[in-house]
């Protein structure tokens, strides 16, 4: 019995293994994020190319795959989707999150794109959300794209009482829904405001909501491609740095002096690519997203190294 105890758990990892197989993931255009599938060897998958079956991902293994994870504060939830990933392929069902920050979502898909066995779909409702939704399974069952997400038209005459993304936010808040339920907000100036919701609760709000603020709106159900939207406001300008640090090109953007920022970066208030930045002397490169808790965000342009060996950076801010 002492034997057949000793490699029963040995006997289960080649079981799966068995079953365990991956197929390519192709790259939509419409959607936010996409993951790559791949397998390998059975031998030490993680230690050997960073790869693995979801079968195979027992606790060791798991704590292997989290430990890449970049912002520390997004692990517990990553782990949660982790384990909803490892049901979705041993079950071959189709599992979906509620809306992800960007963080949470960068750090899932980077750890989901290690699991040979499942396919991973991210969608906020249109290409640039920020909050989206993770729908993951077995890639012989998530063959389409899942519906997900609902779009909401708020309209009213906001004209003599304009309201804020907080406004619209506040609102829906108040009715009892959690943040994680609600994806972006998408204003429409005057008219009022676009938002992304989970499905089960669109009739809710359409009875629910009958006013922003101190204006009278109405709520009806629109489709994805009815969303109206526009790429954000930027001011591009260029300066000369010494080096590529993110306290030198972030204070130059956002305009604060550098001991400023540094405190700022102590605090836990810078972000790079929606983690968390930890050290002063972060190297950027061109397309890094910058943002600064209570200063907004900022894109890493072109990069030139001048005749003196200096940097000419282009720095695009968001309005």
């Amino acid at each position: 019995m002492a034997a057949a105890s000793v490699t029963s758990p040995w006997l289960l990892r080649r079981a799966f293994q068995a079953l365990a197989f991956s197929q390519p993931l192709h790259f939509n255009k419409n959607l936010s994020f996409y993951g790559n599938l791949c397998s390998f060897p059975f031998h030490n998958p993680l230690r050997s190319s960073g790869l693995c079956h979801i079968a195979q991902v027992i606790k060791g293994d798991n704590d292997v795959l989290l430990k890449g994870v970049g912002d520390k504060n997004a692990i517990e939830e990553v782990k949660r989707i982790l384990d909803m990933a490892r049901r979705a392929a041993t079950r071959r069902e189709v599992y979906h999150t509620d809306f992800l920050t960007p963080p949470v979502l960068k750090e899932s898909l980077t750890v989901l794109e290690k699991l040979a066995d499942v396919k991973a779909v991210a969608q906020g409702g249109y290409p640039q959300a920020e909050r989206c939704r993770i729908s993951v399974g077995h890639s012989e069952v998530l063959t389409s794209d899942s519906d997900v997400v609902a779009a909401i038209n708020i309209s009213g005459n906001f004209s003599f009482q304009p309201c804020s993304h907080g406004d619209f936010l506040g609102t829906i808040l108040g009715k009892g829904i959690a943040r994680e339920k609600l994806g972006d907000i998408i204003l429409q100036g005057e008219k009022g405001a676009h938002i992304l919701i989970v499905p089960e609760l669109v009739d809710f709000i359409m009875s629910t909501v009958d006013k922003v603020a101190n204006v009278s709106v109405s709520c009806t159900q629109i489709p994805l491609l009815a969303l109206e939207y526009e790429p954000p406001s930027t001011q591009s300008f260029k300066t000369v740095e010494a080096s590529l640090r993110v306290d030198a090109l972030a204070s130059a953007g956002f305009k604060i002096s550098r001991s400023k920022l540094v405190n700022l970066i102590s605090n836990g208030d810078v972000r790079v690519n929606w983690a968390t930045v930890t050290k002063n002397g972060t190297i950027l490169k061109t397309g890094d997203i910058v943002s600064v808790s209570g200063k907004g965000r900022l894109k890493i342009g072109e990069i030139n190294t001048t005749r003196k060996g200096k940097f000419s950076v282009e720095l695009i801010r968001y309005l």
